[in-house]
């Protein structure tokens, strides 16, 4: 008796089940065993392939996001800390993961961290940790988190700052975003030694904040950025000086003698800029200004 045409879609959505769940428990049985490299090559081939999965999965995409997400866990696990391990098969366990169902958040986040750590802590790869997540950020705009996530690979893997503090601000705007996102935008870019940045983001965070106590340390933020900026200014003059002089100036006031200067420079709190024997400008002990050292490229720890 013939098929009907009426059924025969049904027919074969039912006849491709056993093929799909086959390929999983396939799937499994060779993360769980040793492989050869012929296999590896075989399972990498299907695994790069997240369309295909996606339309095998008949309507069962969460499901097998699920599976998949579980199974890259494992994979993760068996290899982290295990010298000469290697993660090959990662990233395409967290692609089909994510291609199947782009809102599992865990996926994105945890692994990020599995892609992005160092050494014996994971794959190495912030590269693809970064495509990663920004994969997650177009399939979940609202979730703030992940553009700290993405925030923190530029800063902590890649050392990018400029993209960094971009990335925090782009973050900021969500309404769902802490406030302390704004701020970690402008922290990133003055520690990585991003001036113009810097007073961009924390002039933004200026105006748009109503929260006054937000406002005040954006203020002085502004401020001390100010003065840094005034004092490397005043430090190439200072070398023109000693170069004309034959010694560098010992004020401000030698310097608008010599022509230099046009005046006296204040600092945004008032008070005049000081120079010390090596040339440098500095703030007027008096000065309630605040001027944040510079500081060493954070180390990169493994989780």
């Amino acid at each position: 008796m013939s098929v009907s045409n009426r059924n025969r879609p049904l027919c074969a959505a039912l006849a491709g089940v056993p093929l799909l769940f086959a390929a999983i428990t396939w799937l499994q049985m060779g993360i769980d065993s040793q492989k050869t490299s012929a296999a590896l090559a075989k399972e990498e081939l299907m695994l790069r392939s997240g369309a295909a999965v996606r339309n095998l999965s008949l309507g069962y995409d969460s499901l097998l996001a699920d599976i998949y997400w579980t199974r890259g866990v494992q994979y993760y696990g068996e290899r982290v800390g295990s010298p000469g391990a290697n993660f090959d098969l990662l990233w395409p366990l967290l692609d089909i993961t994510t291609t199947l169902d782009p809102k599992l958040i865990v996926a994105y986040r945890f692994g990020a961290i599995f892609l992005s750590e160092p050494g014996l802590g994971g794959a190495g790869r912030p590269d693809l940790a970064i495509d990663l997540v920004k994969r997650g950020i177009a399939a979940n705009p609202d979730d703030w988190r992940l553009g700290t996530d993405l925030g923190f690979l530029y800063y902590w893997r890649m050392k990018d700052y400029p993209d960094s503090a971009a990335a925090y601000l782009a973050t900021s705007k969500n309404p769902q975003a802490p406030v302390w996102v704004g701020l970690m935008a402008g922290r990133v870019a003055e520690k990585g030694d991003s001036l113009e940045t810097s007073q961009m983001i924390w002039s933004e965070l200026y105006e748009s904040t109503k929260d006054p106590s937000i406002r005040k340390m954006a203020a002085e933020q502004l401020q001390g950025l100010k003065a840094q900026e005034d004092e490397a200014q005043l430090d190439n003059l200072a070398e023109q000086y000693r170069k004309h002089f034959g010694h560098y100036p010992a004020s401000s006031s030698a310097m608008r003698d010599a022509g230099v200067l046009g005046g006296i420079p204040l600092d945004p709190a008032g008070y005049p800029y000081i120079f010390g024997p090596d040339g440098k400008s500095r703030l007027d002990p008096r000065s309630t200004v605040v001027v944040e050292p510079p500081i060493k490229t954070p180390p990169v720890h493994s989780k």
